[in-house]
């Protein structure tokens, strides 16, 4: 909650710098898509590699979040396939 008592957007919840590494539940949370629709992107769109580390973690560089918004913008709101 915000202190106005109200949820808050998932851009209120990120609170790491923009230059910072994130994992896929918090790309998923900024895009508010489900999780499984960011790996299932990762099998079609060859340019979407977000580095893996530990056990296959994900982590999105800045540019990786950039390129999945767009994305993310030409399927929903352009109406692409």
């Amino acid at each position: 909650m915000t202190e106005t008592g109200e949820n808050p957007t998932p851009s209120q919840r990120t609170t790491k710098s923009a230059g910072a590494f994130r994992t896929i539940s918090e790309v998923a949370m900024e895009l508010d898509l489900p999780q499984h629709v960011l790996r299932f992107w990762e099998t079609k769109f060859t340019s979407v590699k977000p580095m893996k580390r530990g056990g296959g973690r994900r982590y999105y560089r800045p540019e990786d979040v950039v390129l999945l918004k767009q994305i993310r913008s030409l399927l929903y709101d352009d109406g692409y396939t």
